[in-house]
């Protein structure tokens, strides 16, 4: 008998580009020029200091990529630039089943790694699948449980997915990537705790992932070995880090191949947590029909799940007025009422001084919430608002499926369109046309010539200010 560690990695071992389904070959391609673009935004919006001082600080050099970093940097360090850049806006994909943000773990794992190992992009493919389709079915066995734990499942669920896209596109076998799996489990991790304060730590969730990911599988090309129990042994992953609930990874793991999660990964339209969309759709709606003025809303009422209100709605006090841009994209109050000011929320929407906005403080003080659990597909963010005006008429809309996710999705022109926004914001036109097609036809590419371009990716100071409103 084979252990679900086992089976995911005899899928990933054995997957062949010509294998994936046009639908997954296709959405697969999105996601990773989705996931490019929001760490060009990022950098360009002034995200990367941190991760990229860090990842040269030694003067380090290899065949790998970082975004902006100006010289090739060791495939762990680039897996690490990269995937904190392209999680730092909150603009990356959500597999909504799960609530791990996918991609910004195993493209940047998959990159680097394919890099390191002259991959052609056909192979990347396939690996950035095969770790999202690990990613999302460890995530799908406890939705919503580790983050009752107070854990990020981007984190602690991204870092398996990480490591089978490393493995795959090394060319590891079936046993080294199972070896690469169990190595994985003790290096997953990741605390909400930044929600206390608004500190930058989410971003670096999902750095350490694609990083640890491809370390776990250099590891295990040279033979380390890891535990082939790791996700249900009774010392495991699940056992552990859900304090022994019951947990059933072998449902998620008897139909690979058959079943595709790649292709139910969301795409987001604002940058802010996913379980603020669906209440911003509402009240853009509302906003449509009615034309609302910000004088005449007396109360905003956000309804979401147990799960959203610990999110982005307590302590209300905290979210009514964030302290830090990160943290305004976990505040429901701060995004309803810059989205009902302004008519909009996009990158602009997070700088330092539009947090400070009086108008849109004012609203967000007059924002509350009510639970409700709806009974909506689990690949889904579900939430609604209602609105008070002045004159006592009370308006209320309700969101099942947010845009972006499978049941209202995001066209493939409003996806490029959001790629080509980020990307302009940190590279020149035809850098951006080049990295387009080559990410868009990944499966189709020799080598990843094209990546490199990513290293001339713009410091802040070349950014015009009047170039970040999306």
């Amino acid at each position: 008998m084979s252990t679900p560690s086992q089976d995911l990695a005899r899928f990933a071992a054995e997957l062949r580009a010509e294998d994936l389904p046009d639908e997954v070959r296709g959405a697969a391609g999105l996601h990773v020029l989705d996931t490019i673009g929001c760490g060009l935004a990022a950098l360009a919006t002034g995200q990367g200091g941190a991760v990229l001082g860090a990842a040269t600080e030694e003067g380090s050099t290899g065949t790998a990529t970082g975004i902006g970093a100006d010289h090739g940097l060791p495939s762990a360090d680039a897996a690490l630039v990269n995937g904190t850049l392209c999680h730092a806006l909150d603009y990356d994909d959500t597999h909504a089943a799960s609530v791990v943000h996918v991609s910004t773990t195993v493209v940047p794992a998959a990159l680097a790694a394919g890099q390191q190992a002259g991959a052609g992009g056909a192979d990347v493919l396939r690996a950035v699948v095969a770790g999202a389709e690990t990613a999302t079915r460890i995530g799908m066995a406890a939705r919503g449980r580790f983050h009752a734990r107070g854990l990020h499942p981007t984190g602690v669920c991204g870092v398996f997915g990480a490591a089978v896209a490393a493995a795959v596109v090394r060319g590891l076998d079936a046993d080294r990537v199972a070896a690469a799996v169990g190595i994985a489990g003790s290096m997953a991790g990741g605390l909400l705790e930044f929600l206390a304060d608004g500190s930058g730590t989410k971003p670096l969730h999902a750095g350490w992932a694609a990083h640890a990911g491809v370390v776990a599988a250099r590891l295990a090309a040279h033979g380390a070995t890891g535990p082939a129990s790791v996700l249900e042994g009774e010392k495991g992953f699940f056992a552990t880090y859900l304090h022994g609930e019951a947990v059933d990874i072998a449902a998620q793991t008897d139909d690979l191949g058959v079943r595709w999660e790649t292709p139910a990964i969301a795409f987001k339209p604002y940058p802010v947590c996913h379980y603020a969309h669906a209440p911003l759709d509402a009240l853009d709606r509302l906003n449509g029909e009615h034309r609302l003025r910000p004088d005449d809303v007396a109360e905003i009422v956000a309804v979401t799940d147990a799960t959203g209100i610990g999110l982005v709605l307590e302590p209300v006090e905290v979210k009514r007025a964030p302290r830090t841009p990160h943290g305004a994209k976990f505040s429901l109050p701060y995004c309803l009422a810059h989205l009902l000011v302004h008519g909009s929320l996009d990158v602009a929407s997070f700088t330092p001084q539009a947090i400070r906005d009086p108008a849109v403080l004012a609203v967000a003080a007059r924002v509350t919430y009510e639970r409700a659990d709806h009974d909506a597909a689990p690949d889904a963010f579900p939430g609604g608002v209602r609105v008070t005006l002045r004159d006592g008429r009370v308006l209320a809309a309700e969101v099942q499926h947010q845009r972006g996710g499978v049941h209202a999705p995001m066209t493939d022109r409003e996806i490029l369109e959001k790629w080509r926004r980020g990307a302009l914001l940190a590279l020149p036109p035809e850098a951006v046309e080049t990295l387009e097609h080559a990410l868009l036809h990944l499966g189709e590419q020799e080598d990843l010539a094209a990546v490199r371009l990513l290293s001339r990716a713009a410091s802040p100071s070349d950014v015009r200010p009047a170039t970040l409103s999306t």
